[in-house]
């Protein structure tokens, strides 16, 4: 689970040109806005991330006029508690992701070393945006446990990962901004999944399974699985008219495959095999950025997130992808997988 409250130590206060009542201060990789001599280097703050959804409660209430209290909709399409959500904003030109609090917000016996995780302690969520209607479709069940989600961490927790990894080769993919999907084939049977679940495959008013028809992803699948000789699982991006206000302007669903997966095995193809796969499976592949050597800071894999889309010049991109030509394991990611995210997208589309 993302841990999106915890204990952290502020790294640096900066002025903000053209501001006397605000700052900058740094957190982890995130640059958050606070006022002016609240906080200083050194200091302990209680640290939530964007996508934070804080509860109702009276020490929270002075975000109700910056914010919004959406009636949230779980995994399951269950209403939740709304909450006020933390978001991506710009103040006085500089942009603040995140909000700190000091420790005294803590109940009694909450752990304070930094680090520590008070998500639950604080009664934190994650936001979500609701799934477009007729998406999903009829629930079979929850998301198979032999296959990995599909989910990356933002590089501004990652600043050990980064150095640890510094002068290692990663392949890069535009981030697309849709629906996230898997189709499997295990033991001769086929299925598809959202983020979440595992969807009734017989239910062809869904927009998955529509997808899953259309590009004949049953046939595909288990032909690729025999020629091979281990069950697989592609996973990717429907985007397109529907999905997530159609940024890329297409005329029709589409398809856009990040992952290739050896279910038998429990491994990720390298990226050589995977662009070999999805060109054998007749697929296409999200938008291939090139390689890059990290030598990088985590401001500056930011900055490279910025740009416009591949499939839309018009449109921002929602930021960048990095994995290593061949799959590696990290002692805390587990796999070497990360994204930077394009700030200007998320100021733009509220994100």
């Amino acid at each position: 689970m993302r841990t999106l409250a915890s204990i952290q130590v502020v790294n640096t206060a900066e002025p903000i040109p053209n501001a006397d009542a605000i700052e900058r201060i740094r957190v982890l990789g995130w640059w958050v806005v606070v006022k002016k001599g609240e906080f200083a280097p050194g200091d302990k703050v209680v640290y939530c991330e964007i996508d934070s959804l804080l509860p109702e409660r009276p020490e929270f209430e002075f975000l109700r006029a910056s914010s919004f209290k959406p009636t949230v909709l779980g995994p399951d399409g269950a209403a939740q508690a709304p909450g006020f959500r933390i978001k991506t904003i710009r103040l006085r030109g500089q942009v603040s992701q995140g909000i700190c609090f000091p420790l005294s917000i803590l109940p009694a016996g909450a752990p304070t070393e930094e680090g520590a995780d008070v998500t639950d302690v604080l009664g934190v969520r994650k936001w979500d945006p609701p799934p477009p209607a007729g998406t999903t479709g009829r629930v079979k069940g929850s998301f198979p446990g032999f296959l990995p989600k599909t989910d990356e961490t933002r590089v501004q927790v990652l600043e050990p990962t980064i150095a640890k990894h510094r002068g290692r080769t990663f392949y890069v993919t535009e981030k697309l901004d849709g629906s996230s999907f898997t189709a499997f084939v295990r033991e001769g049977e086929f299925g598809v999944c959202s983020r979440n679940l595992l969807l009734d495959a017989a239910d062809e008013t869904s927009l998955f399974m529509r997808v899953a028809k259309r590009f004949r992803l049953e046939v595909r699948l288990k032909a690729f699985a025999a020629s091979r000789g281990f069950d697989v699982a592609v996973q990717g991006e429907v985007i397109g008219p529907g999905v997530q206000g159609n940024k890329y302007a297409l005329p029709e669903i589409a398809l856009r495959v990040f992952n290739v997966f050896d279910v038998s095995g429990y491994r990720y193809l390298d990226h050589a095999d995977m662009l070999a796969a999805v060109a054998e499976m007749g697929l296409e592949l999200v938008p291939q950025l090139g390689t890059l050597d990290l030598a990088h800071s985590v401001d500056e894999l930011v900055a490279l997130s910025e740009g416009m889309s591949v499939l839309n010049p018009k449109a921002h991109r929602e930021g960048l992808v990095l994995r290593p030509l061949v799959e590696v394991r990290d002692d805390y990611l587990g796999r070497l997988s990360f994204k930077a995210i394009n700030p200007k997208f998320l100021l733009k589309y509220d994100e």
